[in-house]
């Protein structure tokens, strides 16, 4: 068997977004199996004036290489109502992002990675330092708990409630 690598995937969405967040992580869960899904934050729209997002990271493994991971999730978007034909600030159903594919850094087929947004936006940083704290960030070294502690924009964000499949994986209160 292949041993796979450890992905981190960025999952936000401000149209119906109970919905199209749920429907991501059964993708996923049917996909990769067990997943490591941080709280869910809601977040102010950033880059334009919109309802607030619904944001969460996921760590999976997997062999897929990025390609193949980057066509699954574009076609999930789609299939989920993700228009391309808007501004790229915008509402959205459903938005996919690879964070990170092991230590990968520089282009990888078509995709840069580490995502720049890690260290940008906390609604990305702040899911990620709650599921892989001591992990580290392939370029700049430091822990994604140590880039959170430091990081000092400001971007509102706050835990939500949050179920899927009949567990509850985000409390509004008592998270990091």
């Amino acid at each position: 068997m292949v041993a796979g690598k450890r992905v981190y995937i960025s999952i936000g969405s401000n149209v119906d977004r109970e919905h199209y967040v749920r429907a991501a992580l059964d993708a996923l869960a049917d996909w990769f199996g067990e997943l490591t899904v941080s709280s869910v934050y809601e977040s102010e729209a950033v880059g334009f004036d919109g309802e607030p997002f619904l944001n969460l990271v996921v760590g999976v493994t997997t062999s897929l290489s990025v390609a193949e991971l980057s066509r699954r999730f574009k076609q999930l978007e789609a299939d989920n109502g993700r228009r391309r034909d808007v501004p790229k600030f915008s509402a959205r159903t459903l938005d996919l992002d690879i964070l990170t594919y092991g230590d990968a850094t520089g282009p990888v087929d078509g995709v840069e990675l580490p995502r720049g947004e890690i260290l940008k936006n906390a609604f990305v940083l702040r899911p990620l330092a709650e599921i892989a704290p001591t992990e580290r960030h392939p370029l700049c070294g430091q822990t994604y708990a140590d880039l959170w502690l430091a990081y000092d924009r400001d971007q509102k964000l706050w835990p939500v409630d949050f179920d899927w499949r009949g567990q509850r994986v985000s409390r509004a209160q008592g998270v990091v």
